[in-house]
């Protein structure tokens, strides 16, 4: 999976959340300064050659929808991470606590969680 711009992120998440939309409505949702409409465009073209994005065409007006699931490309960027932290779940968990500033008390409550819900099958 190829590294995605800040805006065919920004192009994704809001497909992910309307579940459709023309690219003029779609405009609207994106985060400021909003690139040029073609900007746009070309962003969503390039997402649709990906199979990243489809669309339904009402004449000459194209209507995106996203193909890509929110949950796999979230896998994908949290297995780069993994890697870049050496595949260490130590390395991983040290950043994260440090970066989100997750202290000792939170991990504590987070660990018993993951423990009930462990033996309720739902981890």
């Amino acid at each position: 999976m190829l590294r995605l711009s800040k805006l065919e992120e920004d192009i994704l998440d809001k497909l992910w959340l309307l579940e459709k939309a023309f690219p003029k409505v779609l405009i609207t949702y994106l985060s400021k300064p909003v690139p040029p409409y073609n900007t746009v465009l070309s962003s969503i073209r390039k997402l649709e050659k990906l199979g990243y994005v489809g669309f339904k065409k009402y004449g000459k007006s194209h209507e995106y929808f996203p193909i890509l699931k929110k949950e796999e490309y979230g896998k994908t960027l949290f297995k780069k991470l993994y890697n870049l932290m050496g595949s260490s779940n130590e390395a991983l968990l040290s950043y994260f606590m440090k970066e989100e500033k997750i202290d000792i008390d939170e991990l504590e409550r987070m660990i018993k969680k993951m423990k009930k819900a462990s033996k309720n099958n739902k981890l």
